[in-house]
């Protein structure tokens, strides 16, 4: 059963989290650890993020440097294969414009097939550090919603250039996009940002896992919105507990988001990361407690750094 059946089909709110692949030169085991500490929650999926390639210069010899392309966290095809099999849990990779050319999604897509993985999430991905906006890679797709659409060529058989495939036989590749209650930092409005949502779902998206946020409000306005424009797909919230002072800037600068005014005057008297992180278990059992009531799909954590406190809330929900 794909990840989007178990979303449809569910009766009850499901548990899942998204991890990070190890950085350059690490090895797994950190990263075990935190999925050992968090399947006592029964995880309908676990997603694995995926990193473009990015530039930065490196002395190859005293005083002189040379331009490289890297990748900070490469192998997240390898890693969600690791982990499918370690576990036996569904894992859903990302797909990425960011950084690659259609040909290096193609290739990317004969992988999964050939390691059986068939849940994907699609997305644009980030910028480059060194663009003041999107820029695809030469060769590469703009928005995620071209994405979907080489994914569906891909389902119907159809490779770059014309070719043809038979790869999938009984198979084809489901998909979620991101969603994003407070709106993308891009869209113009809301209102234009549920137009190019409802555009990804048109194409074939089975579901849709927002953005982090901190007030339940923004999401079941959002969730009322997107029914509205006539997108009746699952809707799954994504969730970070807070855990240090710096996130109390840098989140809301990253990822465009508010803090609800309760939240901002429990966090106004935290003096330091062991504070940050109480209010944020606190919190996030708050959040989840009404989003749980609500019905919603999956309560959907991203990991990084939050371990503890994930496991925490969900030993009291």
């Amino acid at each position: 059963m794909s990840v989007a059946e178990l979303l449809s089909r569910t009766d009850r709110t499901l548990f899942s989290f998204e991890i990070l692949p190890p950085l350059r030169g690490r090895n797994m085991d950190q990263l075990y650890a935190t999925i050992d500490r968090l399947m006592k929650f029964d995880p309908a999926f676990i997603e694995v993020t995926t990193h473009r390639s990015d530039f930065a210069w490196r002395e190859v010899e005293p005083g002189r440097f040379q331009r490289v392309e890297e990748r900070l966290r490469p192998g997240t095809a390898a890693v969600a294969y690791a982990i499918k099999q370690r576990y036996g849990v569904p894992v859903v990779p990302h797909l990425i414009c960011s950084g690659n050319s259609q040909q290096e999604t193609e290739y990317e897509l004969i992988d999964f097939v050939f390691l059986g993985m068939y849940d994907l999430l699609v997305l644009r991905g980030d910028k480059s550090k060194q663009d003041s906006s999107f820029v695809p890679k030469e060769g590469g797709l703009n928005f995620a919603s071209e994405l979907c659409a080489q994914v569906n060529d891909f389902n119907a058989g159809k490779l770059l250039y014309g070719d043809t495939h038979d790869m999938l036989q009984d198979h084809r590749f489901t998909y979620g996009v991101a969603g994003y209650p407070e709106k993308h930092v891009e869209a113009m409005n809301i209102g234009h940002d549920i137009e190019i949502l409802k555009r990804k779902v048109d194409l074939g998206a089975r579901y849709v896992v927002t953005q982090m946020f901190f007030d339940n409000n923004k999401y079941f306005d959002y969730v009322e919105r997107c029914r509205a424009a006539g997108i009746d797909v699952p809707i799954v919230p994504g969730l970070k507990p807070l855990g240090t002072l710096n996130q109390l800037t840098a989140l809301p600068r990253t990822f465009h988001i508010d803090f609800p005014d309760e939240l901002a005057a429990m966090l106004s008297k935290c003096s330091s990361n062991e504070d940050v992180k109480k209010v944020g278990i606190e919190w996030g059992i708050r959040q989840c407690r009404e989003l749980r009531a609500a019905g919603v799909p999956s309560l959907h954590f991203y990991t990084m750094n939050a371990s503890n406190s994930i496991e925490a809330i969900m030993q009291n929900i």
